[in-house]
């Protein structure tokens, strides 16, 4: 297992033990085994008692993990076959969100993601994750393709916000936004969104209005990120743990609140401890959620997906 948070430090300080005595067990030809077989007990029970109580914060930093799958690697576990589909017709094409015709399963469908990059040279490539206007509509060019062909479209957000740059507000960055939010609340196919990573206000927003939106388990959905809400409240990032509990930004709390239909377990440690296993879940609900909205009348799903956002916010007092 990679140790890479300071609340597994007590894993690495047993995993450090485990690997002193198989050290010890190699030089002295010594049968350890039973000491290894106990601080393995020991690291197991460590970490399941970690993992099954991380707060916000934490589940923001595993979802920020260097290696945790991003949109590409879960379409090359997933599908048997996928082409990508680039540019708006207009601007140019936006690296930060990728889109195209994909086989899962034997469904076709159309997959649309945040894409982030893996070291320096493709973060600036994929502008880290944050899209320009150009790539919200590239993807609303790409939902309507699916709807013309009759197909349904699948949507994997991981992104830390829309880019905040001026050409991106030159071009109309709050428009191709709310665009987005309009069309996908009243596309004639069924859609399926997960946060698979980052959902960050309006970035995440645009490519969120579906008929299932589920989260990661270890992913947040927020208005704000943990760290700019700090700097908004207390005029500093040091309370970014507290703001991470306020804004009540994981997977759990928002299923609480009824804002996601659904939470998909992610392997013990984090998605990025085991790639294919995760795909393979993701899959296996994804598969699920096709099979149920396709059986539905296409205007009973617009009409329930746009009754389930309208409903969301609503207080009655009485």
């Amino acid at each position: 297992m990679k140790i890479s948070f300071d609340f597994e430090k007590p894993l690495a300080d047993l995993q450090q033990q485990i690997d002193k005595v198989k050290q010890v067990e190699e030089k002295t030809k010594v049968d350890m085994s039973a000491t290894v077989n106990e601080l393995q007990e020991k690291f197991d029970t460590a970490k399941n008692q970690i993992y099954s109580n991380l707060n916000g914060w934490q589940r923001v930093q595993i979802s920020r993990h260097p290696e945790r799958p991003y949109t590409l690697q879960y379409l090359e576990l997933m599908c048997d076959d996928f082409i990508e589909l680039h540019g708006d017709r207009t601007v140019g094409d936006d690296k930060a969100i990728i889109g195209g015709f994909g086989t899962m399963g034997g469904h076709t469908a159309m997959f649309i993601g945040h894409q982030k990059g893996r070291n320096t040279k493709e973060r600036q490539y994929r502008n880290f994750g944050m899209a320009n206007p150009e790539g919200y509509r590239k993807a609303l060019r790409l939902m309507k393709l699916a709807e013309k062909f009759n197909k349904p479209v699948i949507t994997l957000i991981d992104t830390p916000g829309a880019f905040p740059g001026l050409e991106a507000e030159e071009r109309g960055q709050g428009e191709a936004i709310a665009r987005n939010l309009l069309e996908m609340s009243v596309l004639k196919v069924p859609v399926i969104c997960v946060i698979i990573g980052e959902g960050a206000s309006g970035g995440a927003l645009g490519l969120a209005i579906g008929d299932k939106v589920h989260m990661l388990e270890n992913s947040w959905y927020s208005v704000i990120s943990p760290e700019n809400c700090s700097t908004i409240l207390w005029k500093t990032w040091e309370n970014k743990e507290r703001a991470a509990e306020v804004l009540k930004l994981s997977s759990t709390e928002m299923f609480k609140n009824k804002l996601i239909d659904g939470v998909i377990k992610e392997p013990i440690g984090g998605a990025h401890q085991d790639p294919v296993a995760m795909a393979t879940t993701l899959k296996k609900h994804l598969l699920k959620d096709l099979k149920e909205l396709q059986s539905k009348n296409i205007d009973e799903l617009v009409t329930e997906r746009i009754d389930k956002f309208c409903s969301m916010g609503v207080v009655v007092e009485e």
